[in-house]
């Protein structure tokens, strides 16, 4: 698990090892790179994750990761900050560039989206084997990225908080959730776990 001062590594390390992985957090580059797989965990704003990220790096870890077709999740601000581009506040952050699109402002009456709620996932979806329909998923956050402008063959996850946007993103080596699987209870661990168990 990539350690670059941003997100809840304890719970997310925790969360990890309880489906049978063998979690490191670390911010060394070699480290991260050996790794089977690399988690990418973000709380709080774009920009600050973005230059927490490119304070050990990270940009360029997980950029070279994906070329070896290495695998990725991102959660949370981990999955926004894949995108080209945050925009909060007014303020415009270049991202890791690995998806093309934007994360910009949920525009609905209450924000933050923050609770449980159900996700729209596609039948061919191996984050989400197993799970019923009806599964809830913990958000919170105010942005997503609401338009998929990447590869037509990555597989889409969306949720709904008054608008559409992207719960999660299956794409080759990468992948990432705008939830929290950590604090997802039973249905978090189903997908940490095959997601830990595509990685053998």
């Amino acid at each position: 698990m990539l350690d670059y001062g941003s997100g809840n590594l304890r719970s997310a390390q925790r969360a990890l090892e309880r489906v049978g992985a063998d979690v490191e957090v670390t911010a060394d580059p070699a480290s991260a790179m050996a790794a089977d797989g690399l988690v990418v965990p973000g709380v709080g704003a774009f920009e600050a994750c973005m230059a927490g990220l490119r304070s050990i790096d990270g940009e360029r870890i997980i950029a070279d990761r994906l070329a070896a077709g290495r695998p990725v999740l991102g959660v949370c601000v981990g999955m926004q900050i894949l995108f080209s581009r945050g925009v909060e506040f007014g303020v415009e952050t270049t991202g890791c560039r690995q998806w093309p699109g934007s994360v910009v402002r949920i525009d609905a009456p209450v924000i933050p989206h923050m609770g449980w709620n159900v996700v729209d996932a596609p039948t061919d979806s191996v984050l989400f084997a197993g799970l019923d329909a009806d599964t809830r998923f913990y958000f919170v956050h105010s942005y997503a990225a609401q338009q998929w402008e990447g590869d037509a063959d990555a597989s889409l996850t969306w949720a709904t908080h008054h608008v559409p946007f992207l719960a999660a993103v299956e794409d080759g080596a990468l992948s990432a959730t705008q939830f929290h699987p950590e604090k997802s209870g039973d249905a978090g661990a189903q997908l940490l776990s095959n997601w830990v168990g595509a990685l053998s």
